[in-house]
């Protein structure tokens, strides 16, 4: 009898299998860049996720975000990824928090396997990264994939070794005033096209960061010690 992991066990062996279906993942921010990270992890057999979005789905995010649709206008991002995932992975452990996380507004960490950091907000975004790292589990964050066009220029890098992102340049300045030197991130060295006050964005360039940090996730689960 077929299963849906049939194709991923000659890459990741049974042993990988296993060990993403016993994992638990937090996945911060429900966006462009976190609901297509999610949709993977749930395809690639990781067994227990947890989301966290305060945000609802609205018609600017049909654009790139893959859980937005006619369908989903309106509902808040975490039913809209609940209902979609579920589709996808019954089998899979699937929890929402409908939350802005914060440093008012925290959520225990100890309790997951690998922290995806898909944050907008920079100062969430630094209290995640350093709660993540007092608690001694694995993050991999994205910087920005606003105002690009080449998804060939992401890659994944040490915040120590990054150039040309902005928003790499923030994190990594205030991560050394918190003494941490090192952290796994999915960042472009595109030039912005444009600069604008929000944003601009398309459906090729943040999914595939999205996708990019699952992959690194998946990796690290099933083929790490």
């Amino acid at each position: 009898m077929e299963t849906r992991f049939d194709r991923i066990y000659p890459l990741l062996g049974e042993d990988g299998v296993k060990k993403l279906q016993s994992s638990r993942v937090l996945l911060m921010g429900i966006g462009g860049v976190g609901a297509a990270a999610g949709e993977a992890l749930v395809r690639g057999g990781i067994g227990s996720i947890t989301a966290v979005d305060s945000d609802t789905v609205n018609i600017t995010n049909i654009n790139r975000q893959l859980i937005a649709d006619g369908a989903s206008l309106g509902k808040t991002k975490t039913a809209a990824a609940l209902e979609k995932w579920r589709n996808i992975a019954p089998d899979c452990n699937i929890n929402v928090i409908n939350a802005f996380y914060s440093e008012e507004n925290p959520i225990p960490l100890d309790e997951y396997d690998y922290i995806l950091d898909c944050i907008d907000s920079v100062s969430s975004k630094l209290f995640l990264i350093e709660s993540a790292h007092k608690a001694g589990v694995p993050l991999i964050s994205c910087m920005g994939t606003g105002n690009k066009l080449d998804p060939t220029r992401l890659e994944v890098s040490d915040i120590s070794k990054t150039s040309v992102c902005p928003l790499a340049k923030v994190i990594r300045v205030e991560l050394r005033k918190r003494g941490i030197e090192h952290l796994k991130v999915v960042y472009s060295k595109e030039e912005p096209v444009i600069k604008s006050r929000v944003p601009a964005s398309v459906s090729f360039v943040p999914p595939v960061a999205g996708f990019i940090m699952a992959g690194e996730v998946i990796k690290d689960i099933a083929l790490g010690e």
